[in-house]
């Protein structure tokens, strides 16, 4: 059965499972638009039967009040993110709050981020495709850890958890850097570099906890390249296959909490 108040178009479901939202951050590098694309398209292929939307929280289309705002009944937010900061504590909430008071038949429920499950087993296959083997110690490898940074500290500490994650499965030395706080000077990167040295890294790759390459990973890699030319660069997240499964875990878990806040109250109460 179509669910009602939704837009129809060709090809889309018409089950009465709720609609899955990807809230992506969005940015001004065509590439994240696109990567994010391939997420989506990903997912929808992970999750048949299941009408899954892609919307940005800024500076692409279609924004994410705009999706909701066509939408109906119960909805899944899976925000897009791996670190747990404004964005998703306090922004997205907002967001959907607004919606609903826009619009009181809609009853959207957000979900944890997706890097509430560990992205490391796709940062390690993002490096054995960049090296074309595992990175080791006895190859005198350090991998550099970057990912956007918050004003949350908590987040942060997430992200540097995922390097001592990361670190522990390879047993090699894995620092972490943010990329919305590498200063003007090159002393955040200088610093960096020579931790891993000490460390005993000889070749250094750079693995970023990004969905898509963009403005913020080619700024670490211009100020890596002034202090280690010639590291290697391993590919950001992107589809990669555990990425979707912690989507598709993600609305499969909130499935059965958002048919309760779509539920009617039972009769004589309220």
């Amino acid at each position: 059965m179509a669910r009602p108040g939704l837009p129809t178009r060709p090809g889309l479901p018409t089950t009465d499972s709720p609609v899955l939202v990807l809230a992506a951050h969005g940015s001004r590098d065509v590439r994240f638009a696109a990567t994010s694309e391939r997420v989506t398209d990903a997912v929808r292929r992970a999750l048949p039967g299941v009408r899954v939307e892609l919307a940005y929280l800024d500076l692409n289309v279609p924004l994410l009040d705009d999706v909701l705002d066509a939408l109906d009944g119960e909805v899944v937010v899976v925000p897009l993110l791996f670190g747990d900061g404004f964005h998703s504590k306090t922004d997205l909430p907002a967001m959907l709050e607004a919606a609903r008071l826009r619009n009181p038949r809609l009853r959207p429920v957000q979900t944890p981020i997706v890097g509430r499950y560990s992205p490391v087993p796709a940062l390690i296959e993002r490096l054995e495709q960049a090296l074309g083997r595992t990175p080791s110690a006895h190859t005198g490898d350090g991998v550099l850890l970057y990912a956007v940074g918050s004003s949350d500290p908590a987040s942060d500490a997430s992200i540097h958890e995922r390097g001592r994650e990361l670190a522990a499965v390879l047993g090699v030395p894995v620092h972490t850097v943010f990329a919305t706080r590498l200063g003007r000077d090159g002393a955040v990167m200088a610093a960096a570099t020579d931790y891993l040295r000490a460390c005993g890294a000889r070749q250094l790759v750079a693995s970023p906890l990004f969905l898509s390459a963009g403005l913020l990973t080619e700024r670490v890699e211009r100020e890596l390249d002034a202090v280690w030319p010639g590291a290697t660069v391993a590919g950001p997240i992107g589809e990669h296959p555990s990425l979707i499964a912690a989507i598709a875990r993600l609305y499969r878990d909130a499935v059965p909490r958002a048919m309760q806040v779509g539920a009617p109250a039972p009769a004589g109460l309220g």
